[in-house]
């Protein structure tokens, strides 16, 4: 398991175009993926999991991937935070 604590930077927050990206991105990779925002974990490949956790912009989240190539998916994760997912 690996994990990492970021920042979201873009201003309309996880909305809709910007969580269906992420989703789809994180879709991609065999481990689970989980959002850690508030106290409470999220399915970081799922949109509607993403949408209730109401993240706002300048929110910090932790991402947590554990299982097969979590490390390539961590750090995927972390450059489309960081970069504002592209907004």
């Amino acid at each position: 398991m690996v994990s990492k604590k970021v920042t979201l930077v873009n201003a309309q927050g996880f909305h809709m175009r910007p969580a269906s990206v992420f989703a789809t991105a994180m879709g991609k990779y065999p481990c689970n993926v989980t959002i850690n925002f508030n106290g409470n974990n999220y399915n970081a490949k799922s949109l509607l999991n993403i949408i209730a956790a109401c993240i706002k912009c300048g929110s910090e989240i932790e991402l947590i991937c554990d299982g097969p190539e979590e490390d390539k998916a961590l750090d995927e994760a972390v450059k489309m935070i960081e970069s504002g997912l592209g907004e």
